[in-house]
């Protein structure tokens, strides 16, 4: 075949071209031969020499389909009911797939002819300046010329029956009385409505949208109001979620199997909105019902129906954050004994745990639920037994960690004792007021530290650890840096062994003796101030000097401050039928040195002797008349005439023990110092941020002042805006910042 133009015969090759177009169109058999050459025809025709005939094809094949669609159309209308329904389904299918073929025949017209006339976008949104692309711009491919014919000629004159027909069909498939064959003549039917816009760029489905999807929701809707209404009359609310949900399931597999991708959505919020959203109030008014007696299949079903809705959670999860803090207060409300830190913490872990369970569970874990059982807890942890009463939460969970640290800590492996710390973080992280938490925990930390009361120093580190991860760096360096101070005791009590022994000449100390040398600035010493004076036992002087004389030479400049309440020693006692190895505090084993050179003394000497008050002794004596060691020769307290004498019938079982003595007792003045102490420490935290702001800023606002001191503070605690209200009044005393001249609502910063 020769691709030159020539010379063609329209009529003549019309009529070759006419014949196989109508075979393609019927799906009839044509052989490759005829389709080869009717291919070259619509070439040649395309090429004519002089004048193509590329218009003139166009229009006689329109001509030609518009006819043949309107045949079609009779036959069609000839069947009633649902014939016409499988009569057009019939139809469209054969010619869907005809135009598909008779496409490809007109590739040559489509591709050289048709698209190189069109108008770009460009083109037809700011016009042309060439006239002849407005003659074309209106030609449409071939496949997209069959399907526009087919929904000119034959849908728009039949909607109103095949979508009449639809719905009923729809709708018969609801009852469970639709048939497979029919069920796939409705889908091919709906997607008719949308294949023949498969060629527009823009607004592919308008027409499906219009003349089904449209009167589909108002039916559909129509049906679910139905049957909520039916429902309503004759179930309780559980049978009913049940149906619904059945419903919604039900309806989103249809939608798949009937309508375009796009509609699922839209039938979604039509149910949602007809069977769940106009029956809102009736539901909410369940939900209390259901959260106080937890039911959780109830609670199961009725989240996903309410989640969709704008607001449709609100009320459940008011509720259910008023049910866990109503649970929770009857699990801490009432708490009492000498482990009422124990049952805090583990009661409240208790609740969080079965809460976040049930959040996981029932409510997939849904981050709005989340947050309801976050403020929940926090509401129990930071909960107030009176108006001007502190939360007891930082105190209970710095005792709770102190039990699991120290070496008392009864019947738990190393393993559990690491999953309850660990486990305590989740109640550290509702503290508000942090700070008091980390007083408490330095104090204990310190006690266990300095009396060597630690479970294990690898668990120690570890709970700081986590606690860093929690607050940051900042909020433990104390703690870190106490830690470094026993390490670096450690090193220095080695030190102080080997000067000892290169002295040439002088003897041994004679006893064991071991410092800790430690920092004011890190250790929360100064919450239980020293007693006052006291007579350090001759038998450690010699040690006290030394060391201090060793320190002195180490390192200059430095004040050393003994801390003599402090301390403990371990006295063996000889005097019995068997020995003894007690370890007691400085001024326990004080007392007891004097009974090395007699038997028996009165209180006011031994007062004397050790340069302490009555009080002061009695309370370092009891412990010891308690235990049986020493005896008195009154009923009652201690006086100042009451005779101490020495136990000689003293038996123990144990031939190595402590004796507790009252100062390493928690006492309600400590706790109360704590309290002091935090608020000392929160006013200069306050006005150092107030500094640190106004320095930045230059001019401020009073109300932005406090909302920025209120974000930089709420990491630690959460400050009353009467305390930074203090705080500012204090830095305009003290000139860092002023009132402004022209508001007294403004501070500027003093440079």
């Amino acid at each position: 075949m020769s691709l030159k133009p020539k010379r063609v015969d329209f009529i003549e090759t019309w009529d070759l071209l006419q014949k196989t177009v109508k075979e393609v169109i019927t799906l009839d058999h044509v052989p490759r031969a005829i389709w080869n050459d009717r291919f070259s025809d619509v070439y040649s025709l395309c090429v004519a020499y002089p004048e193509p005939h590329a218009d003139r094809l166009y229009n006689e094949t329109k001509q030609f389909l518009d006819e043949h669609v309107s045949q079609l159309l009779t036959k069609v209308l000839s069947q009633t009911d649902i014939g016409l329904l499988q009569a057009y389904h019939h139809a469209w299918m054969e010619y869907s797939q005809g135009i598909n073929y008779l496409h490809q025949l007109y590739l040559y017209l489509n591709q050289q002819h048709i698209k190189k006339q069109r108008l770009t976008e460009p083109e037809i949104i700011y016009g042309t300046s060439s006239g002849t692309a407005t003659e074309y711009q209106e030609q449409m491919e071939i496949g997209e010329l069959g399907l526009d014919i087919w929904e000119k000629r034959m849908i728009t004159p039949l909607k109103n029956q095949l979508v009449a027909l639809l719905l009923e069909g729809i709708h018969a498939d609801r009852l469970g009385e639709g048939q497979p064959t029919t069920n796939d003549v409705i889908c091919e039917v709906i997607q008719s409505f949308v294949t023949v816009k498969k060629y527009k760029r823009k607004g592919e489905l308008d027409m499906y949208i219009e003349i089904f999807e449209t009167p589909f929701l108002e039916a559909s809707g129509e049906f679910y109001s139905r049957e909520a209404s039916e429902l309503l009359q004759q179930s309780d609310v559980t049978r009913y979620m049940e149906r619904v949900t059945w419903r919604f399931n039900q309806e989103e597999l249809r939608v798949h199997k009937f309508l375009h991708s796009s509609s699922v959505p839209k039938v979604r919020r039509c149910c949602e909105e007809k069977m769940v959203a106009a029956h809102l109030t009736w539901l909410h008014a369940e939900v209390d019902a259901m959260i106080q007696n937890e039911r959780r299949r109830n609670l199961a079903l009725l989240y996903p129906l309410l989640r969709p809705l704008p607001n449709g959670l609100g009320a459940l999860v008011q509720k259910l954050t008023e049910h866990i803090i109503n649970e929770g207060l009857k699990a801490i409300g009432s708490l009492q004994g000498e482990n009422v830190h124990t049952q805090f913490v583990e009661s409240m872990l208790v609740v969080h745990s079965k809460f976040s369970t049930m959040i996981k569970e029932v409510f997939k874990g849904d981050q709005v639920f989340g947050g309801a059982l976050d403020k929940a807890c926090s509401a129990l942890v930071n909960h107030r037994p009176g108006p001007r009463q502190p939360s007891r939460a930082p105190e209970l969970l710095a005792k709770y960690c102190d039990s699991l640290l120290k070496k008392s800590a009864k019947g738990a492996t190393e393993s559990e004792i690491e999953e309850k710390l660990a486990s305590s973080i989740t109640v550290f992280k509702y503290v508000d007021d942090k700070d008091i938490f980390q007083k408490f925990y330095a104090r204990m930390l310190a006690k266990r530290l300095i009396h060597q009361l630690s479970q294990s120093m690898d668990a120690e580190e570890a709970m700081i650890d986590r606690l860093k991860q929690a607050c940051g760096y900042e909020f433990t360096n104390k703690l870190h840096r106490m830690f470094t101070d026993m390490s670096v005791s450690t090193d220095l009590n080695a030190k102080f062994a080997a000067s000892l022994r290169e002295r040439e000449g002088e003897s041994q100390l004679g006893i064991g003796f071991v410092v800790y040398v430690l920092q004011a600035g890190a250790w929360p010493l100064g919450l239980s101030p020293s007693p006052g004076p006291f007579h350090v036992p001759q038998q450690l002087e010699r040690s006290i000097q030394a060391f201090e004389s060793f320190y002195h030479a180490q390192f200059s400049g430095r004040k050393l401050t003994w801390l003599h309440h402090l301390c403990q020693g371990e006295l063996k006692f000889n005097y019995l039928k068997k020995s003894y190895l007690v370890t007691v505090q400085t001024y326990q084993m004080a007392l007891l040195l004097l009974f090395e050179q007699c038997d028996s003394i009165n209180c006011r000497e031994a007062a004397a002797s050790l340069r302490l008050s009555h009080d002061q002794l009695v309370k370092h004596a009891a412990s010891l008349v308690d235990c049986k060691i020493l005896k008195k020769s009154t009923e009652g307290e201690l006086e100042e005439d009451t005779i101490l004498t020495l136990n000689f019938d003293y038996y123990n079982k144990r031939t190595k023990f402590r004796i507790t003595g009252a100062l390493q007792r928690d006492a309600p003045h400590d706790t109360e110092a704590t309290h002091r102490s935090v608020d000392d420490d929160r006013k200069l935290y306050l006005q150092a941020a107030i500094v640190r702001i106004m320095k930045s800023r230059k001019l401020l606002r009073h109300n932005q002042l406090v909302q920025e001191v209120l974000g930089q503070s709420k990491v630690t605690f959460a400050p009353s805006i009467g305390m930074i209200k203090k705080c500012i009044e204090a830095l305009i005393d003290k000139q860092y910042i002023e009132r402004t001249a022209n508001s007294a609502d403004e501070y500027s910063y003093v440079a």
